[in-house]
């Protein structure tokens, strides 16, 4: 059982954009940020997995707004953050959390599932950036707090059979934000990356290579997995530091997990 370590509600007054929030990671991290304060705009494909979150979160006593948006599709996203800007004013927390994970061998040249990794995690990833920034680097020029936080993976730096593909978008993600942080830092606009390791979400389901998938129940079987509440609880701590602190990269592990 994951444990709120949070109290209060010291994210009154933000405005959380959080995308691929129509389950596990993100649905869990819309609701958190939504109890501690913070208006939520929910973003993901699924309008009736996310119509979900809005009713937990209101039924809370808090306030969101579901958009619909595929995050690969750049019109789509700028619309969306033109909704928030009608809605709540500005964004001045994004959480950038869309992906997909499709396991195989290189040799398989799966290159449907590249490319769908490719533009999920890689793609989406930077229309979001694109279309949230100018609200970002608004809020810090305010003197607001300003957070972009980027989901990566332990992936990005472990050496494991099959990812190739999915650990190499992964490693864009955690190199990019480190490169971001030099460009925004000075302007007061925090860039962050986390980097879970086993998480019990819907993502392995979308893995077919066999070893892979036995290698990640076996995980879940065998040892005290991370939930989306570790992960949402997380995020809700690194924007809800002094805006002078930057947790800049947080690798989070179940504590038996060591692959």
């Amino acid at each position: 059982m994951s444990a709120a370590l949070l109290t209060g509600t010291p994210l009154t007054g933000r405005v959380a954009v959080v995308s691929g929030a129509s389950s596990g990671i993100g649905a869990a991290t819309a609701e958190r940020l939504a109890r501690l304060g913070a208006a939520v705009v929910v973003l993901a494909r699924r309008k009736d997995r996310l119509d979900g979150v809005v009713a937990n979160i209101e039924a809370a006593g808090g306030s969101a707004l579901a958009l619909a948006v595929d995050v690969t599709d750049r019109d789509a996203v700028t619309a969306a953050a033109r909704q928030v800007t009608e809605r709540y004013g500005r964004a001045d927390l994004v959480f950038n959390n869309a992906g997909v994970q499709l396991v195989s061998g290189i040799e398989e040249l799966r290159v449907d599932d590249w490319q769908r990794q490719i533009d999920l995690n890689i793609t989406g990833l930077m229309n979001v950036i694109a279309a949230f920034l100018p609200q970002l680097t608004e809020s810090a020029a305010r003197g607001g707090p300003a957070d972009l936080i980027n989901t990566s993976s332990i992936a990005a730096t472990r050496i494991l059979e099959k990812f190739s593909v999915y650990s190499g978008t992964k490693a864009y993600i955690s190199h990019l934000t480190r490169l971001l942080r030099v460009e925004l830092g000075p302007r007061m606009v925090r860039v962050a990356t986390i980097e879970p390791g086993m998480v019990d979400t819907e993502l392995p389901d979308h893995v077919t290579d066999p070893d892979a998938s036995r290698l990640m129940a076996d995980l879940i079987r065998d040892i005290d997995v991370l939930q989306g509440a570790d992960i949402a609880e997380t995020v809700a701590f690194m924007a809800a530091v002094p805006r002078h602190v930057n947790l800049t990269e947080i690798t989070v592990l179940p504590t038996a997990q060591v692959i």
